[in-house]
């Protein structure tokens, strides 16, 4: 079962269950889904990388926003914004530790060779493309400039 098949049957499963918080989550998921879908050359179909790339943006949007409300002292607000996303994280793959990240991220400065901070524009990319959709671009790139440094 695909995530765009996964996301339309919980969105019944939520409906049924009168869950409001998931379904106002997985809506959006759907919606997200169906725009990707309906794009040029996407032929109304949506990969689940595709999909996992847009889950993990629209869960980035929340915790942004989340970030903002908890700034403002507007917990009202950020408590739907912790709801849906923990509905959100659902689909996402697990997130890596900062530990996992940094044993990563030291395999990867040995073997492109870097030694000095001048080097993180070599290393940086490779990390995001080794822990792409596993950890936080923020993360990823304190842990790098804590091992060049």
């Amino acid at each position: 079962m695909t995530l765009q098949e996964q996301i339309n049957a919980d969105v019944i499963v939520a409906m049924k269950a009168k869950e409001e918080i998931s379904l106002r989550a997985l809506r959006s998921l759907k919606s997200a889904l169906l725009l990707a879908a309906s794009e040029p050359g996407a032929n109304g179909v949506v990969t689940d990388d595709a999909a996992l790339k847009i889950f993990q943006k629209l869960a980035k949007q929340r915790k942004e926003s989340l970030d903002i409300y908890v700034q403002n002292n507007r917990e009202d607000l950020a408590q739907v914004e912790r709801d849906e996303l923990a509905v959100i994280e659902k689909y996402l793959p697990k997130q890596l530790s900062e530990i996992e990240i940094k044993n990563i991220l030291q395999e990867l400065v040995t073997n492109a060779g870097a030694t000095t901070s001048a080097d993180f524009g070599k290393v940086m990319p490779l990390a995001m493309k080794a822990l792409a959709g596993k950890a936080d671009g923020k993360i990823i790139s304190s842990v790098l400039k804590e091992i060049l440094s």
